[in-house]
């Protein structure tokens, strides 16, 4: 995840794209996220671009126009504090580790106004690092909605930049544990393969040379089944959805993942990652601090099943 991007989405016009309106096209593109109304609004302030250059409302596509959208923060909307229940890991001035929950989103966005990571931890503490702005505060990185585990947030704006400092210099130790489909041909391994958007649907990320960045996961095969197998995993790279891209890209993906999984075996509501050891030094000690959670129930439960045949 590049924590502090604001949320852009990319692709290629297709041939049935050409002669539409770039407003309805965008619209219909992005229909769970967004209006045609607001596209138009994106338009006007120049966070739409074909080929780089921005555009009007009424502009036909050709076959093979890139388009990008850069969606900008929402104006005059700040996230508001919420009693939400924290399952706090480690607190101090500084920093505060927390264990998200399978379905709790980090920040709000324009599909998640409330009930959100940054809702809760606004109620908890009033004192969180302004970098990431009024819909961002503390947050330094992201994990999925669906994925579990720990995430760190900063409480003021030093320790924000040591923070992210570190996950640029790669020196923070992310462990994530995941159940997936099939049998690894290998105990351990690395997977090397740049991340993009994919071009066919805004959505989905993918394993390609364009527009893509370098990525990293070395994976342990921590239990083999008949069919699946326990892995633990540790991030080099933090792209978004990566190691559900990766693990994809391999043929051995995510059980439950609704996105780049398998309709048949196992059902889980969500895929089943868990971010289960961070690692970090401390913003202002430099002491090495590092935290564990234990693997949700509902993931505890699917290797309960596996083990016992």
């Amino acid at each position: 995840m590049d924590e502090q991007e604001l949320e852009s989405y990319a692709w290629d016009a297709a041939e049935e794209e050409a002669g539409e309106r770039i407003d309805k096209i965008i619209a219909s593109r992005l229909d769970d996220r967004t209006s045609r109304s607001q596209v138009q609004q994106w338009i006007k302030e120049g966070a739409v671009t074909v080929h780089g250059q921005p555009v009007k409302s009424n502009y036909k596509l050709a076959p093979g126009d890139v388009i990008e959208v850069v969606v900008p923060e929402p104006e005059g909307i700040e996230a508001e504090p919420e009693n939400i229940p924290l399952q706090i890991a480690y607190e101090d001035s500084d920093v505060i580790v927390v264990n998200k929950p399978r379905g709790m989103v980090v920040h709000p966005s324009y599909g998640h106004p409330r009930g959100t990571l940054v809702n809760a931890l606004l109620h908890h503490c009033k004192d969180l690092s302004g970098i990431g702005g009024v819909m961002r505060p503390g947050i330094v990185h992201r994990i999925d909605k669906d994925t579990s585990g720990l995430i760190m947030v900063a409480k003021n704006d030093q320790a924000h930049a040591s923070l992210s400092a570190q996950l640029k210099e790669h020196s923070v130790v992310r462990k994530y544990y995941a159940i997936v489909h099939g049998v690894l041909p290998h105990k351990e391994g690395t997977i090397d393969a740049p991340i993009g958007r994919s071009s066919e649907d805004r959505k989905l990320y993918r394993v390609t040379e364009k527009n893509a960045k370098h990525a990293v996961t070395h994976f342990v095969v921590a239990e083999q089944f008949a069919e699946y197998a326990l892995l633990e995993l540790q991030l080099e790279t933090g792209r978004t959805h990566q190691i559900r891209v990766h693990m994809k890209f391999i043929g051995h993906p995510l059980v439950g993942d609704p996105v780049y999984g398998r309709s048949k075996g196992l059902k889980m509501d969500g895929q089943a990652l868990h971010a289960a050891v961070l690692g970090f030094k401390h913003p202002v000690s430099g002491e090495y601090l590092e935290f564990q959670a234990d693997m949700p129930g509902d993931m505890e439960q699917l290797l309960h099943i596996l083990r016992t045949g």
